[in-house]
């Protein structure tokens, strides 16, 4: 974990409240795709944690959605605005356990970290197929930044059916054949995953967190093995260790 100051380069919105920050700054301990920084924000006690979306040796580009008084001071910053950031936090995914066909599932706000993960397997010469879930038309974002990087696939569902499949991700995991999975999303959807597909798969989850790096406990859930914290011992779980609250 480091704290680092960032400089802003860009924000702009990809959506009505779905904001993309270009910020410019020491990423060397942003390791793995699926890791998260805490968001050191004026006037607020609590750090912000947002996921990684791309990083490119001293630019990090962070995809959030403005949901409250954080991400509302965020979406307002300038370029050339500074911004303290903790980095390297989360375990992130393991990509050594992919097999050759693996797929990427998000939902939402849980997209961004996908996007890192995609280009981490193309690397190692696996392209894999990815689902993007929404409820409308409105809320898409990222389709076409995943079509370019040359996937097996890249397919969209809403809800309300504006664009791609009408449905839930759930509703054309039967299309695909995975040798394994990796998912970002909310827990309806995680759980909705975790119970459809049978292979194995990574699971990346959101929690309160107060500290973002394991002291205070505040993000803690039970696991086969006991007691996690998200935000140190995630917040990526493997499937095989989920408990799900009934």
């Amino acid at each position: 974990m480091k704290d680092v100051i960032f400089t802003v380069i860009k924000n702009v919105p990809l959506t009505k409240n779905v904001y993309e920050m270009t910020l410019c700054g020491d990423t060397s301990d942003i390791t793995r795709p699926g890791q998260f920084v805490n968001v050191k924000l004026d006037g607020l006690y609590l750090r912000r944690p947002i996921s990684v979306c791309e990083v490119m040796r001293d630019r990090l580009i962070l995809v959030y959605k403005v949901v409250g008084a954080g991400t509302e001071k965020m979406a307002a910053l300038r370029k050339g605005a500074e911004l303290s950031l903790l980095t390297g936090l989360g375990n992130g995914y393991d990509i050594s356990v992919s097999g050759d066909r693996p797929l990427l599932i998000g939902g939402g706000v849980g997209v961004p970290p996908l996007y890192m993960l995609a280009e981490k397997l193309l690397e190692l010469g696996i392209a894999p197929a990815v689902i993007l879930g929404f409820n409308t038309k409105d809320e898409v974002f990222y389709e076409k930044e995943f079509s370019r990087l040359g996937l097996t696939s890249v397919e969209v569902t809403t809800v309300d059916g504006s664009c791609g499949t009408k449905g839930y991700v759930t509703d054309v995991l039967d299309r695909y054949e995975p040798t394994y999975y990796y998912a970002c999303g909310p827990l309806p959807m995680l759980k909705a995953v975790h119970r459809a597909l049978p292979c194995g798969g990574q699971l990346s989850f959101e929690e309160r967190m107060g500290c973002g790096f394991g002291a205070c406990m505040g993000c803690s859930c039970r696991t086969v093995t006991g007691y996690k914290r998200i935000c140190k011992d995630g917040p990526v779980l493997y499937k095989e260790e989920i408990l799900w609250e009934k």
